[in-house]
């Protein structure tokens, strides 16, 4: 069992989900139940899912939550783009917030990789 807040990529994805909730309340009022709504989702749902799968007591059961984060940050990067393409995000947003969502994946995908699942 690990402690999720001490863990880099727990905290470097919570902040991440902030930063998704400043920058999505500029989109329109009609996509609050929409795009919205699914973007910031997708943001809580990744240091969610590290966190549940920190609390798990086998390292399988962590991985299979740490690729449903992955899966989250994946499905964010699609919405992120749709965003963007609705004009909601400008260019340089959407660069800078693809650049962090890509770090974090990376860094799931490393400590996913490092753990011992047999």
């Amino acid at each position: 069992m690990h402690r999720f807040k001490e863990l880099e990529i727990w905290k470097r994805s919570k902040i991440f989900c902030s930063v998704i909730y400043t920058e999505t309340n500029n989109f329109p009022s009609s996509e609050q139940f929409g795009l919205t709504n699914q973007i910031r989702r997708s943001a809580v749902s990744i240091p969610s899912n590290i966190a549940e799968g920190a609390s798990r007591t086998s390292q399988k059961e962590f991985s299979r939550f740490l690729e449903i984060a992955l899966g989250s940050a994946y499905e964010m990067e699609t919405q992120i783009l749709i965003a963007e393409d609705l004009k909601f995000l400008p260019q340089e947003k959407t660069a800078y917030i693809l650049d962090e969502l890509n770090q974090i994946v990376k860094m799931i995908s490393k400590f996913r990789s490092q753990l011992k699942t047999n």
